[in-house]
Order: C-alpha cells, then sequence, then structure tokens
C-alpha cells in the first residue's frame, strides 16, 4: 500500500487462531492476513486461545504471534510497545475484551471490527427456529444486538461480509456509512472457472461444514429427516456428510443401509466437491455468507438451499444451484438436479457468473486500501464525525475498564473462588464455538 506512513504495524486480537481448512471464518481471516500482507504491513496476531492441530502456519508466514489473558494489564505494556497503526478485531467480543485497553494505550491506533457475520442476527433467527416461527419475525432489537452496535459504534470502520447484513445496520439500525465496508469473501481474478469432472463422472449428494456451528448442525438434522423422500426417488444415490469437530449427535446419524454417511473432516475442500454431484444445505438459520455455498459455486458443484443459506450471494444474478422455501420443495428440487444434466450445467454456470461478477479481490482490495490510507491520516476527524462512537467509547472506559481491573485483582487474590472471567460466561463460549 503506497502511504507516507512511518510505521506499518497491524494487531490482529483472534477469538481463535484460523483454522482455513475446518472453517469460513478461518477463511476469511487469512484473506484479511493476505490482504495486509500485500500491503506491506508488519502484522502480529494474538489470541486469548490456544492454537489447534488444524489452526493455519502464521508463523511460516512470518506473522509474529503470541498468547494473551483476559482481564490482564500486561497486555496494556504489551500493546503500548507495539504500537500498532491499526488493530483489527475478530468479532465483537474481542473488541468489547480489549477494546478499552487498545484505546487507552494507543489511542491514535486505527480500530477496525471484522464482524465475520452479525452474530445478533444469526441468534436471533436461532431463537426464532426455536419457537416456530418464521426467521423474518426474529427479535432484532435484543440484548446481544445492543452489544454488538456498541462494538461497531467504538470502532473507526467495521468490515461486513454481507450485502444483507450492511443494508440491516444502514437502513434499520441507521448506521452511518462512514463507519461500514462491505468486504464479502474473494477470490482471485486468476482462478479457472472451469470444472474437469463432467456430470456423469460425479456421484452422490454432499453436505459440508464446521460442526461446532449450530446453523451447520440443525442443517444436518433436518437433512436426516429429509433424506429418506429423496433417496426413495434416487435408490443408487448417497449422502455423505463432512465436517470437522462432529459431536456425537452427528456421529450417531451415520448408516450405510440408508445411504446417509458420515465422513468427518475434509482436508481439501476443493477435491471433495469435484467428486459430488449436488451439495445440500437445508440451512434454517445462520448470517453473514456461507462459505460452503460460496465454495461450492467457485469449485462448479450446483447447491440446493434456503432463502437463509443463499443470502447475500447471488444479488440480481441467477443462484448457482436452486433456492428452495419448503421442505417438499427442497426434496422435489434435489432430485431434478440430480437427474438433469441441462439443468446440472446451467446451475454450474450460474455459480462461476456470480464468482466472477461479485467476489474477485480486485473488486475491493484497492478501495479498502484506500479507505483505510484516509481514516488513519484523518483519524482525529474521523472520529468527530462519528462523536457517538466516542460517548460509547467514554462509558465503556469508565464501566468496562474499572470492571476488568476488579477482576484482575480478584483473581490475585490467594485462595479465592474459582476465576471470573468478563464476558466469558457459558453463555458466550456456547455462541461463539
Amino acid at each position: 500500500m503506497d502511504t507516507n506512513l512511518n510505521t506499518k504495524k497491524l494487531l490482529i486480537i483472534g477469538h481463535t487462531y484460523p483454522e482455513p481448512s475446518t472453517t469460513a471464518a478461518g477463511g476469511r481471516m487469512m484473506q484479511l492476513i493476505q490482504f495486509f500482507t500485500g500491503s506491506n504491513y508488519e502484522i502480529t496476531f494474538v489470541s486469548t486461545a490456544s492454537k489447534g492441530e488444524k489452526s493455519a502456519n502464521l508463523i511460516a508466514q512470518n506473522i509474529a504471534t503470541k498468547n494473551i489473558k483476559l482481564n490482564d494489564s500486561t497486555f496494556d505494556d504489551f500493546v503500548k510497545e507495539l504500537n500498532p497503526t491499526v488493530v483489527m478485531f475478530d468479532r465483537f467480543i474481542t473488541e468489547e475484551q480489549f477494546g478499552w485497553r487498545v484505546s487507552e494505550n494507543c489511542p491514535q491506533a486505527l480500530k477496525i471490527l471484522d464482524t465475520e457475520d452479525l452474530h445478533f442476527l444469526r441468534n436471533a433467527r436461532k431463537e426464532a427456529i426455536k419457537k416456530n416461527k418464521p426467521v423474518s419475525e426474529a427479535n432484532l432489537f435484543s440484548d446481544s444486538s445492543k452489544r454488538e452496535l456498541a462494538s461497531i459504534l467504538r470502532c473507526d470502520l467495521s468490515l461486513i461480509i454481507s450485502e444483507y447484513e450492511i443494508e440491516l445496520l444502514r437502513n434499520t439500525f441507521k448506521i452511518s456509512s462512514d463507519i461500514l465496508f462491505y468486504l464479502p469473501l474473494l477470490t482471485d481474478a486468476n482462478t479457472e472457472f472451469k470444472n474437469t469432472v463432467s456430470f456423469t463422472e460425479r456421484e452422490n449428494f454432499l453436505a459440508i461444514g464446521n460442526l461446532l456451528h449450530p446453523p451447520n448442525v440443525d442443517s444436518v438434522l433436518q437433512l436426516k429427516k429429509l433424506w429418506p423422500k429423496v433417496k426413495k426417488q434416487i435408490p443408487s444415490a448417497e449422502l455423505h456428510v463432512y465436517g470437522a469437530y462432529a459431536p456425537q449427535q452427528i456421529l450417531q446419524l451415520n448408516n450405510k443401509k440408508e445411504g446417509f454417511i458420515v465422513k468427518g473432516w475434509a482436508e481439501d475442500v476443493k477435491e471433495i466437491m469435484n467428486n459430488y454431484r449436488v451439495q445440500l444445505a437445508p440451512i434454517r438459520f445462520g448470517a453473514g455468507l456461507k462459505g460452503k455455498l460460496f465454495d461450492a459455486m467457485q469449485f462448479g458443484l450446483p447447491s440446493i438451499t434456503t432463502e437463509i443459506g443463499a443470502e447475500g450471494l447471488n444479488g440480481n444474478l441467477a443462484f448457482g444451484g436452486i433456492i428452495t422455501t419448503s421442505d417438499e420443495y427442497f426434496i422435489t428440487k434435489a432430485v431434478e438436479l440430480y437427474s438433469d444434466e441441462n439443468a446440472w450445467q446451467n446451475a454450474q454456470e450460474n455459480g462461476f457468473r456470480i464468482i466472477k461478477k461479485r467476489f474477485l479481490d480486485e473488486f475491493f482490495s484497492e478501495k479498502l486500501k484506500a479507505r483505510i490510507t484516509s481514516l488513519v491520516e484523518n483519524i482525529t476527524n474521523h472520529r468527530q464525525e462519528n462523536f457517538l462512537g466516542q460517548v460509547i467509547q467514554h462509558h465503556t472506559l469508565q464501566s468496562t475498564k474499572y470492571l476488568s481491573k476488579w477482576i484482575e485483582t480478584k483473581n490475585q487474590i490467594p485462595q479465592s473462588s474459582s476465576p471470573v472471567c468478563f464476558a466469558n460466561s457459558d453463555e458466550v463460549r456456547d455462541e461463539y464455538k
């Protein structure tokens, strides 16, 4: 990135270490890291989480890593010494935990929030499904939305992954476009949008997704109910379910006789998707962009999904598969798309067209570089324009700060009760698995 800045240091505070082979969120984070690396930033990645077996090797990419603790003032010394130009928070909960410390110790650092998806939207839809209500009646005006919107307002810029979500923030919650930037999942212009595996060479249905993610678990449970009616019409077909971290309730669904096979983790998504004819994704709730559907279009695999599943993907273009509105329609179209080669080829071409017209890196990278450069150089004026954010930041410093310091002191008392972790209750842990 061509700027006149004396330093280009980026601190990423990650909710977890990115796992691009298991989650769309991990892939998204690696895309952001690639963007800032290409912009000549020195990157430091920190997290309260531990690295896992499937975590990306950041050190091999010349990215410094460090584990940090909640409610621990050693972070203050660390961030002050690092003195980053930009701090990026991975989901709003990390901003809640560390945003006030960044503001206090590095007041000139540009604060960016990568929302991944709007968690309050996903949670509201989940609650609606639990209550047998349509997701259109989901209660968006919840305590969860207040927390996430406050985080957006405290930050200088928030990256929003879906057009639906950015319009929701602008129109329903009146969030200024000055602090929002639409940045979806991206692919490179050099990607070859052609498929070497023909319709006749492919077989069986695919379901894929990280199985710690509640919408994916629910989707597989829906498929268990829908699959027998598909199988009855295509007796030779099987449904293969892939996903890391499958819970017991998913593993026990494996049934060879029914053709419902739980396969486990898919190490190479492209290779997997090239073997199957149709992806099934009856997603009832969620938010953001669905990585499985984005990948399927990129790799030439048509999908059957729902309106929630396709949300934010195709815009005004024909979808790369079929968007269904009922269980019966889902079953009918799954059978039709699996059996009709012409319809399958049209769906594949529609998917390629969506990727090429809506999600190429070149459509967004230069605009984001320019936006960040402008904000870094004019941070004082920008924050004055977003004065409400300063008001919320002031309140945070007067409340969250002292609560965190009290917890830190309490945790240092010998033989005290179990340490309390601010913003890390069971409810929050469940929400962000």
